[in-house]
């Protein structure tokens, strides 16, 4: 039975799980933990934990593209990653469409113009689930490609957001939260979202944006709006924790090579 979300976070503005709206979980990643591929990491947002390992760019036979590089991704549920102990399998809808939008985001996002007739494999398997799942894919798969030394114009940071409707007079308005868990994500609408880091004076540009629920798109207190809102400032606190583990790594090759 999902947690009434509503009714408590009225009455004490904060969280089950003891957050605030906008706190994200505990954030850790490493990068190059199997040494045997060309790139790869692990990224832990809360409980939820995925591992990515990258396989290219490797020219390919039959390539269907002659001027760039493919991105393919695999995406692997451990069984005991739920509680249900339920196997998703390669053809499980759900894990289709986090597929295709993982290699969409890597196509557009990468210079694949300077592989020609080759691949990218992005594999990921998913450790432990609690919430967040595309989100943390979309973060170890981009750490792991950094690691591979496959070039893009920034990185790519992910992250959820959900939005706490009124249901009676204990909200004024819709109150926005950040990271959401598995609980919030069975009870509230929510979205996830990916930024690049925009040129000088610019803003963060949005390059990958699901929305997992359906919510109001117009009126004074949107919640499409507000989510975006929040999205947007999570995503930046992302990229520095995931920037910081990138440089920590960088320094110790440069140590290593000296």
């Amino acid at each position: 039975m999902p947690l009434d979300t509503t009714s408590t976070y009225s009455s004490t503005l904060l969280r089950q799980d003891g957050r605030r709206w906008n706190e994200l979980r505990k954030i850790s990643a490493s990068i190059s933990t199997q040494p045997s591929s060309d790139g790869s990491s692990l990224v832990t947002m809360g409980n939820t934990s995925v591992v990515c390992t990258i396989t290219g760019p490797r020219e390919g036979r039959g390539q269907r593209d002659n001027n760039n590089a493919i991105v393919e991704t695999e995406l692997n549920i451990a069984p005991f990653a739920q509680l249900d102990r339920r196997r998703a399998g390669r053809t499980d809808k759900r894990v289709q469409e986090l597929q295709t939008t993982i290699s969409q985001a890597f196509q557009s996002q990468l210079f694949t113009h300077l592989y020609p007739r080759s691949s990218i494999l992005i594999s990921l398997t998913i450790l432990s689930l609690d919430g967040g799942l595309l989100a943390a894919c979309l973060n170890a798969a981009s750490i792991a490609l950094v690691d591979a030394g496959v070039p893009m114009p920034s990185i790519l940071a992910a992250v959820s957001s959900g939005v706490i409707i009124p249901t009676d007079n204990s909200l004024a308005r819709p109150e926005p939260i950040l990271d959401l868990n598995n609980a919030e994500e069975q009870e509230l609408p929510f979205l996830s979202l990916a930024t690049v880091r925009g040129d000088a004076d610019e803003e963060d540009k949005i390059s990958v944006l699901v929305m997992d629920s359906r919510v109001q798109l117009t009126g004074t207190d949107n919640p499409a709006e507000t989510m975006l809102r929040i999205g947007l400032d999570g995503c930046q606190s992302v990229r520095r924790t995931m920037e910081e583990v990138i440089r920590r790594q960088g320094t110790k090759v440069m140590q290593g090579r000296r």
